[in-house]
């Protein structure tokens, strides 16, 4: 399957969550067996220049393409959650949006690995720049940042101080 058909398969739905706001839906891509497997075949071409020894996650649409994806590379993956939403000791990083403030968490010290992260979506960037904050935090150094889909309008790839790859731009 060609990135042109990949990216047939996600929904564009107008005025949601709020109006003016054009979603991008993917529940319509990883439904489709193969738009998912032919999307996590290119994501893994993105990765080839990249040295790494997980793959994180952001919660929670990033964790279905950094497990297809872990799993495919034979690589471990890491779960970057948003606030109470993981066990035991955790290190924090609270970070402002552009609708108030949001908190990420990871609960595994990332001692010198090296980590490519991954998410569905960039749109400003916020989310993104972050994680990769708090993957320093946690010890760790981000090698690159996955998406599936960029918002370029948004700029967002400007806020993040590492490589960026993305399969589909709008």
């Amino acid at each position: 399957m060609q990135i042109e058909e990949i990216e047939s398969c996600i929904s564009k739905i107008p005025d949601y969550p709020k109006p003016g706001i054009l979603f991008y839906d993917i529940s319509t891509l990883i439904s489709n067996n193969d738009a998912l497997k032919s999307s996590i075949k290119y994501l893994k071409g993105l990765t080839k220049n990249y040295d790494f020894d997980l793959i994180a996650g952001i919660d929670a649409r990033g964790f279905i393409f950094a497990s297809c994806l872990a799993y495919d590379l034979n690589k471990g993956i890491i779960m970057v959650r948003k606030k109470n939403k993981l066990p035991g000791k955790v290190i924090s990083l609270e970070y402002d949006l552009e609708y108030g403030k949001d908190t990420l968490e990871v609960n595994l010290k990332l001692e010198a690995k090296k980590i490519i992260l991954i998410d569905d979506l960039l749109a400003t960037g916020g989310t993104a720049q972050a994680a990769c904050k708090l993957i320093k935090k946690a010890g760790g150094t981000v090698t690159c940042f996955i998406s599936l889909i960029e918002l370029n309008f948004l700029n967002g790839r400007k806020k993040i101080d590492v490589s960026t790859e993305t399969l589909i731009r709008y």
